[in-house]
């Protein structure tokens, strides 16, 4: 019988089995009754075990003093901003704004650019004077605040970066000061040199008095209000408490914002950005792409082109008095080297002629810059 006439039987076909719907089918009546698919119990359990054990091994790093005193110094500050009444108390306000300015200046001018990075010199008088702005700013002790600095420049966006921005916003931002520190941080921190800080007076003696010196700093701002225009306790504590969260964050966001959102105009391999925004808040830190690039230069940026850096101005004001000396900066051609075979191409200066010059891997730029960077990491300029 021929195997496809009508009287043959019909050939048996393998049947496949059917791969489970990724969603369930609906039978005449509505009801989704067939071919459920089959749940990954074991799979999904899996997941909360690990999920478990990660916030297991998260909460033993907590540290959960600092977690409350940040969440309740915010809140007051909060509550503050909403309650006082602005226009009743301009003078106070003012006199708040003024306190931003001055311990502004202690973090960036002295903290950051004097004694992390020796981009300039300063006499006794100014370092006296930088340390008093910086000890009212209420940061961390000068030392730990210079060497963790130090730190982060030499080893940016890895585990041994105290506040690494590869972690997340929340934990470069605030997130790296609740958790206890990575080991690699703790390894690294030992061995920065810091010697030029432990032979400085003015930081040895900021250290040794830090918390009596923050005492009566703190009683200076909030009293000056109250005896010299009767202002009364509450909004005069009010305004200083808003403008330490102000300090406060404004310079977490060179961590977190400087770091994350922006553009590379000096140097596109590095995660540091340029940000305008963080640059008002700080009086200038914000051009963090130069700053990692040419991490010694006293301006922490290019000068012009719309780029606002009270700090510069600063101290290039107490330069002309004779306090600040030997600024130090890299030469403009050294910069537009840079820019031509190092940027992201967003410079404004920027004229980019063929593809080989927007590369320039095997450039003499680059191998400029790579000798530079070399020895800024044998230096105290990081």
């Amino acid at each position: 019988m021929p195997p496809n006439s009508p009287d043959s039987p019909p050939i048996c076909e393998e049947k496949k089995p059917k791969s489970p719907p990724k969603y369930a089918e609906l039978d005449e009546n509505n009801n989704a009754e067939k071919d459920i698919p089959i749940v990954d119990v074991e799979r999904q359990i899996q997941v909360v075990d690990d999920s478990t054990q990660q916030w297991l091994i998260l909460r033993k790093d907590i540290k959960w003093l600092n977690v409350i005193a940040i969440t309740l110094l915010h809140l007051m500050a909060l509550y503050g901003l909403l309650t006082v009444s602005y226009s009743q108390h301009k003078r106070t306000m003012t006199w708040a704004f003024v306190i931003v300015i001055f311990t502004g200046f202690g973090v960036t001018g002295g903290a950051h650019r004097l004694w992390t990075h020796r981009s300039y010199k300063a006499n006794a008088r100014m370092r006296v004077l930088l340390m008093i702005c910086f000890i009212t700013a209420g940061m961390n002790n000068l030392y730990h605040w210079v060497r963790d600095h130090r730190v982060h420049h030499k080893y940016s966006e890895t585990d041994a970066d105290p506040h690494n921005s590869r972690r997340g916003f929340f934990f470069s931002h605030v997130g790296w000061l609740m958790l206890k520190k990575h080991p690699d941080v703790k390894a690294k921190g030992q061995s920065i040199d810091m010697s030029d800080i432990v032979n400085d007076p003015v930081v040895a003696f900021c250290d040794r008095h830090n918390l009596l010196l923050r005492i009566l700093t703190t009683l200076f701002t909030i009293g000056v209000p109250v005896y010299c225009w009767n202002e009364d306790w509450y909004h005069s504590f009010a305004f200083q408490l808003f403008r330490y969260v102000y300090d406060l964050n404004a310079t977490w966001s060179v961590n977190s914002l400087a770091h994350i959102y922006g553009d590379k105009p000096y140097n596109r391999k590095i995660d540091p950005v340029e940000n305008r925004l963080v640059s008002w808040l700080t009086f200038g830190e914000g051009w963090h792409n130069y700053h990692h690039t040419f991490p010694w230069d006293y301006r922490a940026a290019e000068i012009g082109g719309g780029r606002f850096n009270l700090t510069a101005r600063v101290i290039e004001w107490f330069a002309g008095l004779g306090w600040a000396s030997d600024l130090r900066e890299p030469s403009p051609a050294l910069v537009r080297r840079t820019i031509a075979h190092r940027g992201d191409g967003t410079h404004p200066c920027v004229l980019r002629q063929s593809s080989s010059t927007a590369g320039g891997g095997s450039s003499v730029a680059d191998d400029v810059l790579d000798n530079l960077e070399s020895a800024i990491g044998k230096s105290h300029f990081f």
